[in-house]
């Protein structure tokens, strides 16, 4: 029973909603054009807007006494209902509205409609928590004063089941056919939209089918374009009265322009230092540059496509453009692969867009190396015209040629030279690295590793040197003063030591230093694993002369005996392991075909210890004009010999 309190809190809610609705007022060309004006002020979206007809527009007689249409414009109160429970079920935390149609429970629904006799039924079973279709409003929307006969039965299944988004027939209506509802269909001059206006049906007329407003606008000439969507909403949710599109011409669609999709930033601005995973950004890490390497893809030309026609309502042909091609200019060193749109890198470098086009180059040239241009590593040959200031690194495949200084760094050439004009201050924590052989003036206190030879023309002040063939110092001072100096080949100089002895200067040729470097490590392994195996027995033999006696150990000292004897048996096998590395280093130094030679033109200071293939032959008093080689076992020594190497080449592609 509906009591006086139910009314009140219905029409509270009502009023509520009422006060939610702001209405505006569009005039426009058309309906749609008005609908979509009021979607964009009310800020919601078409499907939710209601309206009332101020003014009916009229397209006129070719254009003339052309009319627009006036439009007052809401939302729906209940897309409004649903949006404010949307909001607070947000604000309490029960669920998240991201959208005005996006709602994840709705209602059944249903339709009745009078189709020629029969009475038909469509019903939309509800989604999620939404309330199912009530019986009683069906049966009370079946019974009209019309109404002949319906089945009850039948109806309970469909409100149950569903009608499987179609209408149904539940049963039948005194059907008056001049009370049916009447279409009309209008055309716009340029065949591209079509509009029935469909009046109500009165009392016992028929409602219209899909089928009907079809055959209407068929009968009008239409053929293309007919939208079948708009036609069933139609049909569920009559709009009397007031024009609705059903068909529009098929739009052409222009085809898209040729265009370059790029592997590469080509916007230098944008390039960013690199952050650690925590965030941090290291300056030093400035990531300018691009490497790329030979035949590495550096962008691909999409070709156009082709314009896709439309058709207008009577099916005349609307023309659609084709996308422009563009011509691709590619500047130095990158080519197109053999498909004609990839485009690729002839050569190792730093890919560059200049000038519009892609770029590769072999060489990067810069004034210095500091906090402005971070560290550098690069795919080819680094010119460095100044210094490569304290605590940055220069990394490359090609040569490294720096003009200035370098301090406390760490400069590396994968495959070809390091070039220094002026002198190198490593402070016992910079490093060189050369594929091939390291030129320079001179270097103090740095570790060096060529593949070929180390040439300067000044000195070598306590460094760690290893050159796979030959250490050469000319010129006037030509000196080498403390470090440990390795060479397969030569070692050459002017000077060795120092007059005070206070520096230990040690050269070891005559042995693959890398060879000998490791053996020494070997060597130094094998003596600490052959302690450990000393004061291990010593342990050992002590705990089983305690289990003779006791006849028994303690749980701890049974489990440290075992832990012993297996330390002893990994040793052993250890000791083994090393041993056959040994034994092969040595076979291979011993093999080698290179002697071996100290050449000083000038002194050689006591304290200085030389190895020639692993004889020592240790300076006590100055020695001038002496060469230092290897025979019949013995390090000896006879005349200067000038040095092997024509220094004077220089540099590969140097003069």
């Amino acid at each position: 029973m509906v009591s006086l309190e139910n009314i009140r809190e219905e029409m509270k809610t009502r009023l509520d909603l009422d006060k939610e609705i702001h209405a505006v007022e569009v005039r426009a060309d058309s309906v749609d054009e008005a609908l979509a004006d009021a979607a964009i002020q009310l800020e919601t979206k078409v499907q939710n807007l209601e309206y009332e007809v101020v003014e009916r527009g009229s397209t006129g007689f070719l254009s003339i006494g052309k009319k627009s249409w006036l439009l007052k414009i809401y939302q729906n109160p209940e897309t409004i209902a649903l949006k404010r429970k949307a909001a607070n079920d947000e604000l309490f935390g029960d669920s998240t509205f991201e959208d005005e149609n996006s709602i994840p429970n709705r209602d059944g629904l249903f339709y009745i409609r009078h189709f020629g006799s029969t009475i038909r039924l469509k019903v939309l079973l509800p989604v999620g928590d939404g309330r199912p279709v009530d019986l009683a409003e069906v049966l009370d929307a079946v019974k009209r004063p019309d109404t002949e006969n319906y089945d009850q039965k039948l109806i309970e299944k469909y409100v149950k089941n569903g009608t499987d988004n179609e209408y149904v027939t539940v049963g039948s209506f005194k059907h008056i056919a001049s009370g049916d509802a009447i279409i009309s269909v209008d055309i716009t001059k340029d065949e591209m939209h079509c509009y029935i206006t469909v009046d109500a049906p009165a009392m016992s007329g028929a409602d219209v089918t899909a089928d009907a407003i079809e055959k209407s606008i068929k009968a009008q000439g239409v053929r293309c374009g007919i939208d079948e969507a708009k036609i069933a909403e139609f049909v569920d949710n009559p709009v009397y009265s007031t024009p609705y599109e059903v068909a529009s011409a098929v739009l052409p669609e222009d085809g898209k322009d040729s265009y370059v999709q790029y592997n590469f930033e080509i916007d230098q601005e944008k390039l960013k230092a690199r952050e650690s995973e925590k965030g941090n950004v290291d300056f030093k890490e400035l990531n300018k540059i691009q490497n790329v390497v030979k035949g590495q893809v550096l962008a691909t030309k999409i070709p156009a496509t082709k314009g896709k026609g439309g058709k207008t309502l009577f099916g005349h042909y609307l023309e659609a453009k084709n996308g422009k091609d563009i011509v691709v200019q590619l500047g130095a060193n990158c080519e197109f692969d053999k498909d004609g749109s990839t485009i690729i890198a002839s050569v190792d470098g730093q890919v560059l867009f200049v000038n519009n086009k892609i770029t590769v180059e072999p060489l990067l040239t810069l004034d210095a190396v500091n906090i402005k241009s971070g560290n550098v590593k690069f795919v080819g040959s680094v010119i460095i015209k100044g210094a490569v200031e304290d605590g940055f690194d220069v990394r490359a495949s090609g040569t490294v040629d720096i003009g200035g200084t370098v301090g406390k760094c760490n400069i590396e050439s994968e495959g070809g030279d390091v070039i220094i004009h002026q002198g190198a201050f490593g402070k016992n924590e910079g490093s060189i690295k050369a594929g091939r052989s390291l030129y320079c003036k001179f270097v103090q206190e740095m570790k060096i590793e060529v593949e070929q030879n180390v040439v300067a023309t000044d000195s070598l002040m306590n460094c760690d040197i290893t050159a796979m063939k030959n250490i050469v110092v000319y010129g006037k001072k030509a000196q080498i003063t403390g470090g440990n100096l390795f060479a397969t080949e030569e070692i050459c100089a002017r000077t060795l030591g120092s007059p005070g002895g206070g520096t230990t200067t040690v050269l070891t040729v005559g042995v693959d230093p890398r060879a000998k470097k490791k053996l020494d490590e070997l060597l130094e392994q094998q003596q600490e694993l052959v302690k450990e195996l000393e004061n291990l027995d010593l342990d050992i033999s002590t705990l089983e002369n305690m289990k003779k006696i006791r006849k028994s150990l303690p749980g701890d000292k049974e489990e440290t005996l075992k832990k012993f004897l297996n330390r002893k048996n990994q040793i052993i096998d250890e000791n083994k392991e090393i041993s056959g590395e040994i034994e092969s280093l040595q076979s291979h130094l011993r093999d080698l075909k290179a002697v071996g030679k100290v050449k000083v033109e000038g002194t050689v200071y006591p304290g200085t210890k030389i190895y020639v293939r692993d004889v020592l032959d240790e300076v006590h008093n100055e020695v001038t004009g002496c060469t230092f080689f290897y025979e019949n076992a013995f390090a000896k020594r006879g005349k200067y010999e000038p040095p092997s190497l024509d220094v004077t080449k220089g540099p590969e592609g140097y003069n």
